[in-house]
């Protein structure tokens, strides 16, 4: 018998009890069944990373959201494992489409295969699920928070709209999963633009202030200051500059666009 509804799981990579991942969830359940498999704890910039020091423990918790109740799996690991559990361990088959937000802060440019909501949307791409990453611009002061002060509405209704979109059309074979940034200020009228990625860091690594290394010291980051340089289709420049939701197609195949052929021969020459 045929479903009638797509089976979405939804992970993220600011844990569990983030309000971001809540507020995909309510827009998702309006399209379909939705399982919610994430990190137990705090887990942004772990890339798609599977750690050897998780525990892989799964605790099956509830979760009330605006007086529903949700039955949800919190996983002892990154963002990339919530998702190997869901689909391997959870779930009894494999789901219609993969989720990974909403993200507290923009994953764009260089920075994509440091993000763990990237790199948990990567790994389900890679076992040829499709998959949709989804960020909200906020401050870097709120990117490690569960803060109440990040409204996240706007945000839910782009999941659930490029969500169905990848449902409907399915994504070409030449896309791996979409990368999409929502600006902090947008509402659901907002225009949204295709975009690629840029090619600056975003942001810029800042170096620990300490007297000693032996002190604590961990690397900070800021915004990085070149973005008026960036070319018209960027990422960084349709939702900094152009305050649209940037939309980017994203290939796992890393191989350089170069004649395989032309470069063996300028290696050789």
């Amino acid at each position: 018998m045929k479903k009638n509804k797509p089976h979405i799981l939804l992970t993220n990579d600011d844990g569990i009890r983030s309000p971001g991942l809540w507020a995909a969830a309510r827009e998702l359940s309006k399209i379909g069944y939705v399982t919610v498999a994430a990190p137990r704890e705090q887990s942004s910039a772990m890339g798609r990373s599977l750690p050897s020091t998780s525990d892989g423990i799964i605790h099956k918790e509830q979760i009330q959201v605006n007086g529903q109740k949700w039955e949800v799996y919190a996983v002892g690991g990154s963002p990339a494992q919530a998702v190997l559990h869901g689909v391997l361990e959870i779930l009894s088959q494999k789901p219609d489409l993969v989720v990974s937000g909403i993200n507290y802060g923009e994953n764009i440019g260089l920075g994509v295969t440091i993000s763990g909501t990237v790199g948990a949307a990567m790994e389900a791409a890679s076992m040829g699920i499709p998959a949709l990453a989804i960020s909200l611009q906020t401050e870097t002061q709120y990117h490690l928070s569960h803060s109440e002060d990040i409204n996240f509405l706007t945000a839910g209704y782009f999941t659930a709209y490029f969500a169905q979109l990848i449902l409907k059309k399915k994504l070409p074979q030449e896309v791996d999963l979409l990368k999409v940034e929502v600006p902090n200020h947008a509402t659901p009228q907002t225009e949204w633009r295709a975009a690629r990625l840029s090619r600056s860091r975003y942001y810029d690594a800042v170096p620990a202030k300490r007297n000693s290394w032996e002190e604590p010291g961990p690397i900070s980051y800021q915004h990085h200051e070149g973005i008026e340089h960036e070319v018209e289709d960027s990422d960084a420049t349709i939702l900094r500059e152009k305050k649209m939701v940037a939309v980017t197609p994203i290939n796992l195949d890393m191989t350089a666009p170069v004649t395989l052929s032309d470069f063996e021969k300028l290696l050789r020459a």
